[in-house]
């Protein structure tokens, strides 16, 4: 399995890249596993300001739908357009072009305080 070392992660399994205060965030390529086959993303806060843990969207697989939740507190500001049509790519490349969102991070320093990649394989290991 993969953890990028440039990201950080949440115990929801989101993940977070951050360059200056805008950050793109996912989900980590053990929750697409967990999952499955992922054929919807739905997010409906773009550009609402929302609180960590806040739910910012669901992710629907052929089995189930999970909510989707933020990292940090912010605002998002960008979906993914390219999942509308192919929200495999959330399989497919999880930390890549499947990406989620963007969003404005109002303290980037809450990002350092999530879990480094040695932290979240031992969650999920």
């Amino acid at each position: 399995m993969n953890f990028p070392a440039n990201l950080r992660y949440t115990k929801d399994h989101e993940w977070i890249s951050l360059e200056g205060n805008v950050a793109t965030v996912g989900i980590t390529e053990f929750a697409q596993g967990e999952l499955g086959d992922i054929v919807f993303v739905e997010v409906e806060t773009i550009g609402k300001s929302l609180n960590a843990g806040d739910v910012f969207g669901t992710v629907e697989a052929v089995k189930t739908v999970s909510d989707l939740y933020l990292p940090v507190n912010g605002t998002i500001t960008e979906l993914n357009a390219e999942l509308a049509d192919a929200p495999e790519l959330i399989n497919q490349d999880p930390y890549g072009k499947g990406w989620m969102v963007k969003m404005t991070v109002e303290n980037p320093d809450d990002v350092a305080a999530l879990l480094d990649a040695a932290g979240y394989e031992s969650l999920v290991s």
